[in-house]
């Protein structure tokens, strides 16, 4: 799946494919982000409103913690 269309993926979805390329792929965000030529922050933006952030010392995203 091509990640460049990522603002036509299901937020969930996407969360699962990034994980999944983070840990297959890529040391970090940024090297995907390139990688792809992503706007990371509107990446971050996307997976942010739907409720994830990523964390770099995991090299992941993880559902926001609720307040």
């Amino acid at each position: 799946m091509k990640l460049t269309s990522f603002e036509t993926i299901d937020s969930h979805l996407l969360f699962g494919l990034l994980n999944t390329a983070l840990r297959n792929d890529f040391d970090d965000l940024e090297d995907l982000s390139k990688f792809h030529d992503l706007d990371q922050e509107r990446l971050l933006q996307k997976l942010r409103e739907a409720g994830y952030h990523y964390r770099a010392d995991l090299n992941q995203f993880r559902p926001t913690a609720s307040r």
